[in-house]
């Protein structure tokens, strides 16, 4: 009777959630499931007999954004212009123009309150030039900074469905944004497997099937990214290291297989060896998307 009766009550509060509106899992930080349980039970945002919502469409606000060079967080004008597809930031005062110019095409966005340290930071993403740039911006309030993530996921939305008009909603959702499968530290060596180990940090992105590497968690830039293709196309990941390798502090081992070279990492423990592991094996099972059809040719593991 519990299980009918949250039924119930799911399909009157949740009659209408706009397929762009991120409903929050289990491990997600406390910022979405607040602004989710408020969505729903105070403001009733997605009940049937209201008035159903539209998308968000042009935003216009100042956020705290982290300096690419320097670790303080300064204010910045944001405009997201769905119809256009862009998103603007500024750094001046009126009649001057924008810092950046991001095609939302390139664009995602994910809660990392943990590394950026605040219970609100929003870590916005986007290519440039060929690299990856992080933007780290947070708002003091906790409804905003939610309504900018999901105005962001629906100007994605919008550009999914304008690239890919054959698939349906349903399939489209899952690639409006995406967290991290997998972050944390690990060290790696050279092409030649004799340069020293160097300590960085990582995050995989299993949507772009990407494993990118920086200094430190707040770099602007990635160092480096390895394209993870699948098994078919001869990637693979093994345990350890390969033979005479010997890694500098850490001795978990683990090896990425690519069809051009092999990249060798340690591990700080046997827990997060087989964390990584796991990881990666679930991204090589997975099949391409559409979007890593449009993608692999250009991103097939470069490093620097």
């Amino acid at each position: 009777m519990i299980h009918n009766g949250n039924l119930c009550v799911k399909a009157k509060y949740e009659a209408q959630v706009p397929a762009f509106y991120y409903v929050p899992q289990a491990g997600d930080c406390l910022v979405l499931k607040e602004q989710w349980i408020r969505a729903k039970y105070e403001r009733q945002e997605f009940m049937a007999d209201g008035k159903p919502i539209s998308p968000p469409g042009n935003r216009e606000g100042f956020l705290w954004k982290r300096g690419r060079d320097k670790a303080q967080f300064l204010r910045r004008r944001f405009v997201l212009l769905t119809k256009e597809g862009l998103l603007n930031y500024y750094t001046k005062e009126e009649g001057k123009g924008p810092k950046a110019v991001i095609n939302i095409k390139d664009l995602n966005a994910t809660f990392q309150t943990e590394k950026i340290g605040n219970p609100h930071g929003l870590q916005i993403t986007y290519k440039r030039e060929g690299h990856i740039r992080n933007l780290f911006v947070y708002h003091e309030s906790g409804k905003e900074i939610v309504d900018w993530f999901n105005a962001l996921r629906a100007a994605r939305l919008q550009y999914l469905k304008m690239a890919f008009p054959e698939l349906p909603e349903s399939e489209l959702a899952p690639l409006i944004t995406r967290n991290y499968l997998k972050q944390g530290f690990m060290e790696k060596t050279g092409p030649k497997q004799r340069e020293p180990f160097k300590k960085r940090w990582f995050a995989l992105d299993p949507q772009e099937r990407s494993l990118l590497y920086y200094k430190t968690p707040l770099d602007a830039f990635e160092q480096g990214q390895v394209f993870l293709g699948s098994k078919e196309q001869g990637y693979e990941v093994c345990e350890d290291l390969p033979k005479g390798v010997r890694g500098n502090h850490w001795k978990a081992g683990l090896t990425i297989v690519t069809p051009e070279r092999r990249f060798i990492f340690t591990c700080p423990s046997e827990k997060e060896q087989r964390e990584w592991l796991e990881s990666f094996r679930d991204v090589l099972s997975r099949p391409l998307t559409p979007l890593n059809l449009l993608t692999a040719s250009t991103e097939s593991g470069s490093s620097r």
